[in-house]
């Protein structure tokens, strides 16, 4: 009996000592004597670890830490939290504030952690410090960079990344057609489709109604383009960017766009995407720019794109001055984009020379400089033997007191027409064969053309830019361009300028055009700002619908819109 009452006690005892341990266990009692070495931690003890560089500050280091002091890494305060956007540890650098002024060298910023016993803190972690204890931490601070001062730079930054989008069909039956957008106007996203109202209008059976849309993503200031659920899906530079369910009409992902890339909607025909910087010059009027190949104005037979129109403002190295081409191609595009390089370089370079420059200023007169830029232009192109083009320039510069003047230069029919005071003002003169100007032209060089005679070496232009080897045949032909008189445009005004190629005016007269505007004027008068492109392709819309032949490229100038940025390409 006395060695059961032995076994139970014996029994009881471990139970005891077993429930002694659990509730040691349970309660954890030992972690009251290590807890201040969590509570209380040097700033210092968590640099020292995982920063490189010395965080021993002086007072004055400390306190007044100079504008340029590793902004980019710099913490931003946010509710009470301290963020690096670089952070490879607990702390990417030391950001955090003294707590007085008082501080000297050795001083330690003692800083209480929040920990939750449920979380371990990790590397990468921010540091969180109470509200209470923040905000007495940054009432005696001097900060080292005047908050307001860092939002407005941010803001100002953020404005500046503007951006133009520039798509130019290189394949398929609408080869040639071109579309450009800026960042800042694009309000809403620009579509790519078979139909209206597609923004860019491509007529390829293989090609949706809805194809694919274009976005500038603000936030990562950034183009993007998604497919709109094609049939024929949608590819970038190769690889497909439509839903995996071909066909299901689901959307695909936002993908970000590059300068340079190609899209290609179905499979015949590709975009080529340029994506440009925008200067900070501002252009003080409207500009529009549209140009299609009418690719299907032929019974179908495909056209070749042979224009190439563009415009640079300011010219580089003289502010004053800007210039407007349109170039039309035959035999090729080689000597129309060569023509269109060249011409705004011979310009500028020759405007650079201060005494030229001057000139120019002061007597209200470019002429030599035109007529310089057209004859160096064309010793420059002595590799194009077998093709040529039409070449219309329109130059334009400032006097600085709200005063602007014009003055054009063209060989070849692609003309240019402006509008001053209500009156319409003819500022090129055509070199087809058939006019009276240019017959009397060639009767003066001793070799005049018989009755009837409208070609010379199957070309019916008698001026034009390249052509080397016809010129050799035939010294008739010239590349001297006609240069118009001046037009003197006072600021506000209601003048404009068109420059086109023929296939506009093959369908719609100076004089119809010149209505047309002013109807559109009119019509967009509460959208000043985009009013210049909307008009521009308006008037090539008109030319599609009196179905031109040939292809139609435009630069329409409204001297009675506000400012706008002009486009600068990336190299």
């Amino acid at each position: 009996m006395a060695m059961i009452e032995n076994i139970v006690g014996l029994v009881l005892l471990l139970m005891l000592l077993l429930i002694i341990v659990l509730i040691l266990f349970a309660c954890k009692p030992w972690r009251f004597f290590f807890s201040s070495r969590f509570r209380s931690i040097k700033a210092s003890d968590l640099e020292r670890p995982l920063v490189s560089d010395g965080v021993d500050l002086q007072r004055d280091q400390i306190n007044e830490l100079p504008r340029d002091y590793d902004l980019e890494g710099a913490c931003f305060q946010n509710e009470g939290h301290f963020r690096s956007p670089r952070t490879h540890g607990l702390v990417y650098k030391q950001r955090f504030p003294t707590v007085s002024p008082h501080l000297t060298q050795g001083d330690s910023l003692l800083l209480d952690v929040v920990s939750d016993p449920s979380e371990d803190i990790s590397v990468g972690q921010t540091l969180k410090l109470p509200a209470a204890q923040l905000a007495e931490a940054q009432k005696d601070v001097r900060p080292s960079f005047d908050n307001d001062k860092l939002q407005e730079f941010v803001h100002k930054d953020i404005l500046d990344q503007r951006s133009c989008l520039s798509l130019e069909v290189i394949s398929g039956p609408s080869r040639g057609l071109r579309y450009s957008v800026q960042s800042a106007n694009a309000s809403k996203p620009l579509t790519l489709g078979r139909v209206s109202p597609s923004d860019v209008l491509i007529k390829d059976s293989e090609v949706s109604g809805k194809h694919a849309l274009i976005n500038w993503n603000a936030n990562k200031i950034k183009w993007e383009v998604v497919d709109m659920g094609s049939l024929n899906g949608t590819l970038l530079n190769s690889r497909p960017i439509n839903h995996p369910d071909t066909g299901s009409r689901h959307w695909g992902d936002p993908v970000e766009l590059a300068n340079g890339d190609t899209i290609t909607l179905g499979t015949t025909s590709n975009v080529f995407v340029q994506i440009s910087s925008q200067h900070r010059h501002q252009i003080p009027f409207g500009v529009g720019m549209a140009s299609d190949p009418m690719a299907l104005r032929r019974g179908g037979k495909k056209l070749p794109m042979e224009d190439v129109c563009c415009y640079q403002w300011p010219l580089p190295g003289v502010d004053q001055f800007g210039l407007f081409v349109v170039c039309d191609g035959h035999g090729g595009d080689g000597a129309a984009r060569s023509a269109s390089k060249l011409l705004p370089e011979m310009v500028a370079s020759i405007l650079s020379d201060s005494l030229k420059r001057e000139r120019v200023l002061s007597l209200c007169d470019a002429s030599d400089v035109l007529k310089d830029a057209f004859s160096q232009a064309e010793e420059s192109m002595n590799q194009h033997h077998y093709e040529g083009c039409t070449a219309t320039v329109l130059l334009v510069w400032a006097d600085g007191n709200e005063k602007f003047f014009a003055q054009c230069a063209n060989v070849g029919d692609s003309s240019c027409v402006m509008n001053v005071d209500g009156k319409q003002v003819k500022m090129t003169e055509d070199h087809k064969l058939t006019n009276y100007t240019e017959r009397l032209r060639i009767q003066q060089t001793g070799e005049p053309l018989k009755d009837g005679e409208t070609r010379l070496c199957g070309l019916n232009l008698a001026r034009m830019l390249g052509d080397k080897f016809p010129k050799q045949q035939d010294a008739r032909f010239s590349s001297v361009p006609y240069i118009s008189q001046v037009v003197h445009i006072d600021l506000p005004s209601r003048a404009f300028a068109l420059l086109a190629s023929d296939g506009l005016w093959d369908v719609i007269s100076m004089k119809k055009a010149t209505q047309l505007v002013e109807q559109m004027r009119e019509r967009y008068s509460s959208d000043r700002e985009n009013s210049a492109e909307k008009i521009a392709n308006f008037l090539l819309n008109e030319a599609r619908t009196l179905r031109t032949k040939d292809n139609t490229s435009l630069i329409f100038l409204d001297f009675d819109t506000s400012p706008k940025f002009s486009c600068k390409v990336e190299s």
